[in-house]
């Protein structure tokens, strides 16, 4: 999977990545299942042991466009994990609270503590994308916002923070059949907003904005990865493979038991 890493200093070239790759499992979607179901257990028994030592955080920030898939990554990449262990945030539209601080001022709370793993559903880069489309703050001040995220990123990586950094890769066309299966199925129509229509014909914008966001900001400490995603079974498997080798990289363990305990008899 480390092809889907953005190395520090290059291009993160969105537009030429392949969105339906299935690098490995071409054509095995049973193969991917399964292998996904042993991803999970593997990931379970190690947020436990994350979780029992307390040592080590886990930050997961998780972007894309409009459908791309971020509730459903968590749904199925985390599940079985400790809810106690495993926290999400999603940033929405600022408060006016919110906007009377520096736009780093809310995520920060929501970072992990030791022995946490949090997920941000959409993050601190909503204010290099979003903010950037929209125009709702001047070049000059959304540009320097690169250098104010590698310097929070590596406040948080200096003190123990694992960072690894997803982008939700999907096509223009997948965006569009999403869409519209919101409108067929009952179940998915209170999904749907007109605003996401609106966003749609932004779609260049985005990509632009999300092409210059990962070049400026894939570190060592804090990597990007472009996942393909159009192939919903294949995104879960990709970032669930990731999350676990960077876990097992950590050099956990079970924190040691109090002395004598053998000697204790539960009457």
């Amino acid at each position: 999977m480390h092809r889907y890493r953005v190395e520090p200093g290059s291009d993160a070239q969105i537009v030429a990545r392949d969105t339906k790759d299935l690098k490995g499992f071409e054509g095995d979607k049973s193969a991917g299942k399964a292998a996904m179901k042993n991803l999970n257990s593997e990931l379970e028994q190690l947020q436990e042991v994350l979780y029992a030592e307390g040592k080590h955080k886990v930050l997961i920030v998780l972007q894309a466009m409009d459908t791309g898939g971020k509730d459903g990554t968590i749904r199925h990449v985390f599940d079985g994990t400790n809810p106690q262990g495993v926290k999400v945030a999603s940033f929405k539209k600022p408060t006016d609270e919110e906007l009377a601080h520096d736009y780093l001022w809310r995520v920060h709370d929501d970072t992990p503590a030791s022995g946490e793993i949090a997920i941000f559903n959409r993050s601190h880069y909503e204010d290099v994308l979003v903010v950037r489309v929209h125009d709702l703050v001047p070049e000059y001040r959304w540009r320097r916002r690169y250098d104010h995220i590698n310097a929070f990123e590596k406040l948080l990586a200096d003190e123990g923070t694992t960072i690894l950094k997803f982008f939700l890769h999907i096509s223009k066309e997948e965006q569009k059949q999403r869409l519209q299966a919101r409108l067929d199925e009952p179940t998915k129509t209170w999904k749907f907003a007109r605003g996401d229509l609106a966003e749609r014909k932004l779609w260049d914008s985005y990509i632009a904005a999300y092409e210059e966001a990962i070049t400026r900001t894939s570190t060592e400490w804090a990597p990007w990865y472009v996942i393909p995603a159009d192939r919903k079974w294949y995104r879960n498997l990709a970032i669930s493979t990731i999350i676990v080798d960077t876990f097992k990289h950590l050099g956990m363990e079970y924190p040691e038991p109090e002395d004598e305990l053998a000697e204790i008899v539960i009457e």
